[in-house]
């Protein structure tokens, strides 16, 4: 998996548009009802190929709107930071950070649906997408034309997303399989706080 796609997450991302469905219901008792949230993820990257998938996983909180903290345990450790105005990703194995602007950074992204503002109809088309696989479905795609993604499909249950598809502008599809999800739990504000270790190259704003 490269490493500039561990960046993506944060990059979810949907909107309460024109649609009707359990999907959407489910969408907005979520949006309505989720102040923070956390949850273990295992996340596979299938090229368009169709080359065997790449894995990795790790675990998410967040707390809206716009802090979140993703970290990836597995195959390496990589740290994303969501501080309220910035975004901090930490790559351990380069010793590197590159630092943006979470206005930027979040936008038409997918990170948008878990830790945005529930303003996300204005930079998403949405639509129901069905039933299947025990779950209710909605597609998403970006209004803008700069989107690193073509599209979202997102599985609801239990007015909880239990599964993410992102596909990329060059044919991957990025999988999420959410497992644990608590919502609503007394979270650390130092979760949501980045400091880059000494002696990191820090890279961007």
């Amino acid at each position: 998996m490269a490493r500039a796609l561990l960046g993506f997450v944060l990059t979810t991302a949907l909107a309460a548009g024109a649609a009707h469905g359990a999907a959407l219901d489910q969408l907005k008792a979520f949006l309505d009802g989720t102040r923070s949230a956390r949850a273990v993820f295992a996340q596979t990257v299938a090229s368009k190929s169709g080359r065997q998938a790449q894995k990795a996983s790790g675990t998410m909180e967040f707390a809206r709107p716009g802090r979140f903290r993703w970290t990836y345990d597995k195959p390496y450790y990589q740290l994303i930071v969501g501080d309220g105005e910035r975004l901090w990703v930490y790559d351990r194995d380069l010793n590197q950070v590159t630092v943006k602007k979470l206005g930027q950074a979040l936008g038409a992204s997918p990170a948008a649906l878990l830790a945005g503002d529930n303003e996300l109809e204005r930079n998403f088309d949405l639509r129901d997408d069905g039933r299947s696989e025990g779950l209710d479905w909605i597609e998403a795609t970006p209004k803008g034309a700069d989107a690193s993604f073509e599209r979202v499909r997102i599985g609801f249950q239990g007015n909880l997303p239990r599964v993410m598809e992102l596909r990329d502008s060059f044919g991957q599809t990025t999988t999420l399989l959410f497992n644990q999800f608590e919502r609503n739990p007394a979270l650390d504000a130092g979760l949501f706080r980045f400091t880059p270790p000494a002696g990191a190259d820090v890279v961007g704003e």
